[in-house]
């Protein structure tokens, strides 16, 4: 793998960094009223130094009415009651900084909360001077004179992107939620308002921003109906009207001339992206756009053919196939990738990716760490998966749910005439496999009720997960073979040899294997192998058979110390025990 059109490699800090991602309501309660907040991730400062990290990212926590868990701000220059303060936020900043990390807030500016006051005066009338700052249309009216939306756009959060508002008598876009309206970037004021709340942060000490759908800020203007019938498919078209529209590079670079005037950090989430010139436009060495984007193909890997809460079938091989494409991709044309398996959104990977039963799943979670976190590009942690923390139980009810998606979606087969018994279970069994409410339980921290997230005698905005006894800080911390420190380890290996597994190109190897996940990095004469095995049963593997010289040293193993691996990974062939992986120089 090399580069096509130079051999130069441009270096940057925030290549060198690794993230940790913290949603704050399910973080830590610090006054027992049952939701996480600003002081109580303070508080966990120095568990999170601990683990290696560099940059801390900070989940929406401005003022909202909370419709779709802070992606709905109403005011972007306060924090919500329930989080604390704009002088919490300076306190992590400043704590943060002091223990050498940085702070990454959400940027969340395709839309905004009904309840903003730009909203409030963009409705009260067609003559106000925040009209044009959302996106009003007129409707369409068939030959009976009955009234429809302006096109046929459907809602991220099922039903029509179009909401009629009487007192105008025009529909709004609301790509989300109905009171989640997109803001219209063709409007100057708005991108300049974007602009302020961008320097408001970063004056404070804010190091970077994760962009919310960044790609979704430029529209066709023409507003076409996507050329389909089954509402269903209306998805496929997304790329072409409103995901990576006319203007979207010009909007970027607007964004990352103030990002390169303060040497801060982006990462853009930039879902249907289907033209890899796109993403290189986004995101190249010297464009001052994003620094990288999330992808999410790998996270959809699971989705039924129209919807994610229909079942999907994936293989090994289409996952490998992923990475594969985006690190060569990537290296070979400047760019740089975010490498993630959990966010927010997300599952917990241990039951996505893995079939792992109770007496594998400690090994489970450590091969996942060692195969992400030793790619090509910038690793994110989500809070919770140094734990491997896993999803909802499985005897959850519907009425356990607090994700406004899965919830809209119950809602909306509820109301179909075939929604019998049988389609009630599908839903059910699908949404504990992808609902967003499995990255949302609080997070675990000790075997204390409630996991120690709240007092004893709180009731938890959202449930503890049962396994908390089990699977929390306080136990993981202490037991120097928990997942907790294994992350540590396989992050301090990616420090240790920076320029090897940072810098250095990547090569899938047994690539048609339904079993082994292999690849090698290498940075002039330092070669490493890095082999996972993704089945419940022992593997015989010779790296000798895939034209690998001998192994040098090991570097990190999933069931053991060095010392000890190193005895078992000497040969041209070895054994590798359920979901176990390997690290070792090799010649």
């Amino acid at each position: 793998m090399t580069r096509s059109d130079t051999t130069q490699i441009h270096r940057a800090w925030w290549k060198e960094c690794s993230v940790y991602q913290i949603w704050p309501a399910s973080y830590k309660d610090s006054n027992d009223d049952g939701i996480g907040d600003i002081p109580g991730i303070v508080s966990k400062l120095d568990y999170i130094k601990n683990l290696g990290v560099d940059i801390v990212w900070l989940c929406p926590s401005y003022k909202s009415p909370q419709v779709d868990m802070g992606y709905d701000i109403s005011d972007y220059y306060s924090i919500a009651d329930e989080y604390g303060t704009v002088a919490d936020v300076e306190n992590l900043i400043q704590g943060c900084h002091q223990r050498g990390m940085k702070l990454l807030m959400d940027l969340v500016v395709n839309h905004t909360s009904d309840q903003h006051e730009w909203f409030k005066q963009s409705r009260s009338s067609k003559d106000n001077e925040y009209r044009n700052w959302y996106i009003w249309k007129p409707a369409k009216y068939d030959e009976q004179g009955n009234r429809h939306p302006p096109n046929n756009w459907v809602s991220h959060f099922q039903g029509s992107a179009w909401q009629y508002d009487e007192l105008t008598d025009e529909y709004y876009l609301h790509l989300y939620a109905t009171e989640q309206p997109d803001l219209n970037w063709e409007h100057p004021p708005v991108r300049k308002a974007v602009h302020d709340i961008m320097r408001f942060w970063l004056d404070k000490g804010a190091d970077g921003f994760r962009m919310d759908v960044i790609n979704f800020i430029s529209k066709d203007q023409a507003f076409p109906d996507a050329p389909v019938q089954d509402p269903r498919s209306i998805w496929q078209w997304a790329d072409k009207y409103y995901a990576n529209g006319p203007r979207l590079h010009e909007y970027l670079q607007g964004l990352g001339e103030i990002l390169k005037e303060y040497d801060a950090f982006s990462v853009g989430e930039m879902p249907f992206v289907k033209d890899t010139q796109e993403v290189l436009k986004a995101v190249r060495y010297g464009r001052n756009e994003l620094n990288m984007i999330f992808n999410f193909e790998h996270v959809d890997i699971d989705h039924g053919k129209y919807d994610k809460f229909e079942p999907g079938e994936w293989k090994l091989t289409d996952l490998k196939d992923f990475f594969e494409r985006w690190e060569k991709f990537m290296y070979e044309n400047d760019g740089w990738n975010a490498l993630y398996w959990e966010n927010h959104d997300q599952p917990r990977s241990i039951d996505r990716y893995t079939n792992a039963k109770e007496e594998h799943r400690l090994v489970a979670s450590k091969l996942l760490a060692t195969l992400l976190t030793l790619q090509a590009g910038t690793p994110f942690i989500y809070q919770g998966q140094e734990l491997g923390m896993s999803n909802v139980p499985i005897e959850w009810g519907i009425e356990e749910y607090k994700d406004i998606d899965c919830l809209n979606h119950w809602h909306g087969l509820i109301k179909h005439k075939h929604f019998d018994t049988k389609a009630q279970e599908i839903a059910k069994r699908e949404y504990q496999k992808k609902s967003r409410d499995n990255a949302r339980t609080p997070v675990q921290w000790s075997s204390a009720p409630n996991a120690g997230f709240t007092g004893p005698n709180v009731k938890p905005w959202m449930s503890v997960n049962p396994n908390y006894v089990r699977i929390n800080a306080e136990a993981e911390v202490e037991d120097p073979n928990s997942t907790y420190h294994y992350w540590a380890a396989v992050l301090g290996l990616r420090k240790k040899y920076l320029d090897l597994f940072v810098y250095g190109n990547y090569d899938m190897v047994d690539r048609d294997s339904q079993e082994i996940f292999a690849y090698t990095r290498q940075y002039e004469n330092q070669k490493a192998l890095v082999v996972g095995n993704f089945t419940d049963k022992t593997l015989d593997w010779s790296f000798a058979a895939r034209g690998i010289k001998g192994v040098k040293e090991v570097l990190l193993n999933t069931y053991e110390g060095v010392e000890k691996a190193s005895q078992r990974f000497s040969g041209e062939s070895w054994s590798l025990r359920p979901y176990e992986a390997v690290v070792v120089l090799v010649q």
